[in-house]
């Protein structure tokens, strides 16, 4: 599997990701701070998803 989260694109979802935990946990809102996980997932594995549907790479060049 190919990393294509770039440094600077992981850091902010990283941001993001706790941000939205720590929001969510602050308001007892239960389901913002599941949304949060996926952004801090996606930074800590490096892959997401969606940026293979888009043709989008802000990480490496695929590994040989």
């Amino acid at each position: 599997m190919c990393i294509n989260v770039g440094m600077t694109d992981r850091i902010i979802r990283a941001v993001a990701g706790v941000g939205l935990i720590a929001y969510g946990l602050v308001v007892n809102n239960y389901i913002v701070a599941g949304i949060g996980a996926i952004p801090l997932l996606t930074a800590i594995i490096g892959f997401c998803p969606f940026y293979p549907l888009f043709k989008l790479n802000t990480g490496c060049h695929k590994e040989s």
